[in-house]
């Protein structure tokens, strides 16, 4: 492989690395915002559901369930609105992949 060329995939393989990493950072952004109820990284306080280790299908199912009025809610509905399918899905992942309290 010429010089050039060695740069230019060790230009791409960095690249990519941020850009993953960012990533992670925004779903960790969108989790945060759950933190008032749920508690710091899905563990919550006596009282609320932890997310923290849940089953992120199931999750998924009830967040798109409180985004679509299947599920009701006192703010789930409102918050879920806020998120792509997509995005739900990651928050979702994100929570599932956390220890359990």
């Amino acid at each position: 492989m010429t010089r050039t060329k060695k740069w230019l995939v060790a230009g791409a393989l960095g690249t990519a690395a941020v850009w993953a990493q960012a990533e992670v950072n925004q779903v960790r952004v969108w989790a945060a915002a759950c933190a008032n109820c749920h508690g710091t990284e899905g563990r919550a306080l006596q009282g609320m559901e932890a997310l923290a280790g849940k089953d992120k299908d199931e999750m998924l199912q009830k967040l798109l369930d409180f985004k679509n009025g299947r599920k009701p809610a006192t703010i789930m509905h409102q918050l879920s609105k806020g998120y792509t399918d997509e995005q739900l899905a990651q928050i979702s992942a994100y929570f599932a992949a956390q220890k359990k309290q």
